[in-house]
Order: C-alpha cells, then sequence, then structure tokens
C-alpha cells in the first residue's frame, strides 16, 4: 500500500523558526553541528531475509529501510541491451504523524525520483550487465524505500539505503529453461556497479544561511532546497531544486562548493560502515 504526506511541513512554533534563523546567523545550530556538518549516520546490511540486498540506515533519528528485488521482464523499447530499474518509496504513517495511508503524494514520488535520477544518471548499476537476451528479456531491479523514522533528511537517508542495498545486493538464481527467477536461491554473483556511487546531499537555505542534513524542525522553517547528486570525484549526476524562494545564480554556486565538501566526508564515511 502506498501512503501519502497529510502537509509538506509539520507546523513548527514560530518563536522555534526564529530562534532557529538566530542561531545560524551566528553560525550555530540547536544540536551543536556546524553548517556544513552530518548528524551520525549508521548503516546495518542485510536486514531482510527476502530482499538480495536490504540496509537500513540511520542519520541522527531518521530511519529508513531499503530493499532491492529483482525479476526478469522485457526490456524497455529504448534500452533493448539493458537492464530495467524502478524506485519507489513509501512514507509509512508509523514514521511520522505527517503521513497516512492514501495514494502517492508528492514528496514520496519525489524521494523514488531523486533516488532513481542519481543512480541511472551516474550509471552506477552497469545495466548492459543484466541483459539475458537482447529485445526479449533483461533483469529489472526494484528499489524499495520505507520511512521508519522521520526527523528530517529522508532524501539523504534514502539514496545512501539504496546504494548500501546495491553494494551488498547478490542476483538470484535463474532457470533458463523456464525462464523463472529461483527466488530464496541467491548465487555467489553481486550486483554489476560500480566502485565509486553517486552520494546525494540536499542542501536547504534557511534566512541567509545554507545547511546540510536538516532536523525537522529546520527542514520545516527551510525557504529553499537543492539536492545535488553526484560521485565523490564531483561528477554530477543528478540536480533538483525544492520549495519556493528563488536563489541567486551565487547562491547555487556556493551550494554546490558546500556539497561537494560534503560529499567527500559522506563518502568516506559509507566506505568504513561498509567495510
Amino acid at each position: 500500500m502506498v501512503l501519502e504526506v497529510i502537509k509538506n511541513k509539520m507546523e513548527t512554533p514560530r518563536v522555534t523558526g526564529e530562534r532557529i534563523k538566530e542561531y545560524l546567523a551566528k553560525g550555530k545550530r540547536f544540536d551543536d553541528r556546524k553548517p556544513e556538518e552530518f548528524r551520525k549516520i549508521e548503516i546495518e546490511t542485510g536486514v531482510s531475509k527476502r530482499a538480495e540486498g536490504s540496509a537500513k540506515v540511520r542519520i541522527g533519528k531518521t530511519e529508513v529501510i531499503v530493499g532491492v528485488k529483482m525479476d526478469v521482464m522485457e526490456p524497455y523499447a529504448d534500452s533493448a541491451d539493458k537492464g530495467n530499474l524502478i524506485v519507489s518509496a513509501e512514507l509509512l504513517p508509523l514514521s511520522s504523524e505527517r503521513f497516512e495511508s492514501g495514494p502517492p503524494k508528492f514528496p514520496a514520488i519525489e524521494i523514488g525520483r531523486l533516488t532513481d535520477r542519481a543512480i541511472r544518471e551516474s550509471k552506477f548499476i552497469q545495466m548492459e550487465k543484466l541483459c539475458i537476451k537482447e529485445g526479449e528479456k533483461v533483469w529489472a531491479v526494484y528499489i524499495d524505500i520505507y520511512s521508519l523514522n522521520d526527523d528530517g533528511n529522508l532524501i539523504d537517508a534514502a539514496t545512501i539505503g539504496a546504494i548500501a542495498a546495491l553494494k551488498t545486493a547478490r542476483m538470484p538464481k535463474y532457470d533458463e529453461e523456464t525462464g523463472r527467477v529461483i527466488y530464496g536461491e541467491l548465487t555467489n554473483e553481486k550486483m554489476p556497479v560500480e566502485k565509486e556511487p553517486p552520494i546525494v546531499i540536499t542542501a536547504h537555505k534557511i534566512g541567509n544561511s545554507w545547511i546540510v542534513d536538516p532536523t525537522l524542525e529546520e527542514e520545516d522553517v527551510s525557504e529553499a532546497r537543492v539536492t545535488i547528486g553526484a560521485t565523490p570525484e564531483g561528477i554530477i549526476s543528478s540536480i533538483q531544486k525544492g520549495e519556493a524562494e528563488e536563489i541567486s545564480i551565487e547562491e547555487f554556486e556556493n551550494v554546490i562548493d558546500m556539497t561537494e565538501k560534503v560529499r567527500k566526508k559522506v563518502f568516506s564515511t559509507i566506505e568504513n560502515l561498509m567495510k
């Protein structure tokens, strides 16, 4: 069942929003972090016995679980010799009072699209290696994202979870005679992925300040948002702006510089946690 969001933003008390802006104007945050500093990142892989790959990611109190499933299907008409990628996200009511059952709303759809675009456009998955028979059969990679607790920055948590699940996924057994996937029987063949994954960093503008990895309260008073997916070497695969306020070219250039520095630290953290 797909879930919807009641509101895009919580109703953070006005005094809290004003205090957040006052702190940031002095280069401070309520949890003592610097504007460009992430909360603690934790990654646990292999959390689902039924998935070909899975991961649970925590960024501070924000928590998501991501599963990777494989199936065999016809290729898309414009990529007859490449596998298919399908990404979806569900924002569960247990993760926030903002979410309730119902048709998918924009925030859930956006998380899926941002994750899809970062992975697809960076060519992190070697899709040509997922071709079984050109024009007839290819592997389809399904990435399912579920929120478990929302304390801000679900976008970055979701993409980290997707990368961790893909890097640890193993291909299921495939019976060529019957053309069926034998679920529950994994091979020793790993998902064909590149060594360096795309890392998605989302920056938020609050007042005249830009920060990364916002808490829920900080997200609620955010006036503009820029999400950038790129490799640790800085090759950008995806960019998306959110929120209503316009940003200048100078601000955008500063955000790119800021996220590039943060990205290298996050990549190093992920690599150490995945060893």
